[in-house]
């Protein structure tokens, strides 16, 4: 879809695309003691997985926070085991996903620069996760590759915006699937690495727009662009078509590569496909990871409600928005 190995930045590639050469410190986490966990309950009376939180972490607007990694490895083992598991119970409580399936993002996006670390959790997990854990892992390091240069001072003119629900936005992924023959566990995978299923509401540097980031002038194209660039509903099946057209029935690495030119891309994308064909609650999580932006001041949150029709620089929106900051090193 367009020439450029720089996508808009999304909810992976927002933190992957801008400098994550740095290798993590060790997690603030490790050094402030853990004064309280938050319990995420489950009906049933299973047991609740607790998430680790302190009282002196600043808060968003809707009362979120941050979510905490422990430094040990033996401890994060224990807990991304547990958040898996609660992803793809669908006995946990819909209101605890959006804090699970984040805690989820933030464990990989600390571990994948850290390899050493990584590799001991992984070796800790129970077998049954560790090929998921290796694949996330993976998926992100793909990214890693792609990115040059010192992270920015400043952040983008973005809207941040919630996405459809979960279960609207897979049906259009299946009618695309039904209608085109491409897999929509791969349509879901480019709609998270390209706008984090539809959050980030902005223009990227080349002009590509919409929740599966079109270029006008690939949109424009006969049998390619239909309805509203930006609805996801249209951008979806688009995208579909768009594959199919650079040959992703025959190899969908070669379609991928079409849409973005960057065998990394392509690779990322195709892991994270194969985890939901896999286990398809594995989406569930995926759906729930939020927009995260590497500055050269460290891994910022962006959360639903940021709202920059102009760039601002890292510290004005620090200085508003204090529960940005990573705790995590």
């Amino acid at each position: 879809m367009r020439s450029r190995n720089v996508l808009v930045v999304s909810a992976i590639t927002a933190s992957l695309l801008s400098g994550l050469w740095l290798r993590p410190k060790q997690p603030q986490a490790a050094a402030e003691a853990v004064v309280s966990k938050q319990a995420v309950t489950k009906p049933g009376g299973k047991s609740p997985v607790l998430l680790p939180a302190q009282a002196s972490q600043p808060k968003t607007k809707d009362g979120r926070q941050y979510p905490l990694v422990p430094a040990d490895p033996a401890e994060l083992a224990t807990l991304l085991a547990a958040v898996e598991q609660a992803l793809r119970d669908p006995a946990t409580a819909a209101e605890a996903l959006p804090d699970l399936g984040h805690q989820q993002q933030v464990i990989y996006r600390v571990l994948s620069t850290d390899q050493p670390r990584s590799q001991q959790v992984v070796d800790a997990l129970p077998p049954r996760w560790r090929s998921v854990a290796e694949r996330h892992l993976a998926a992100r390091r793909e990214f890693v590759r792609m990115s040059r240069g010192r992270g920015p001072t400043m952040l983008p003119a973005w809207r941040i915006i919630q996405p459809e629900p979960a279960a609207k936005l897979l049906s259009y992924y299946r009618k695309a699937e039904a209608a085109t023959g491409i897999e929509w566990e791969v349509l879901a995978a480019v709609n998270l690495v390209e706008t984090g299923m539809g959050r980030i509401d902005g223009i990227s540097v080349a002009n590509a727009q919409g929740p599966m980031q079109f270029l006008p002038t690939t949109w424009a194209e006969p049998g390619i662009g239909a309805g509203n660039i930006r609805d996801p509903h249209d951008a979806i099946q688009a995208a579909a078509r768009y594959l199919v057209r650079r040959g992703g029935l025959q190899d969908i690495r070669r379609g991928l590569w079409g849409y973005n030119n960057s065998d990394y891309y392509g690779r990322a994308v195709l892991l994270y496909a194969s985890l939901m064909k896999e286990n398809p609650a594995a989406y569930t999580g995926l759906y729930h990871w939020e927009i995260h932006f590497n500055a050269a001041a460290g891994d910022l949150w962006l959360p639903v409600g940021y709202n920059q029709p102009q760039r601002i620089t890292v510290e004005q929106h620090l200085q508003a928005n204090p529960a940005s900051r990573s705790p995590n090193g």
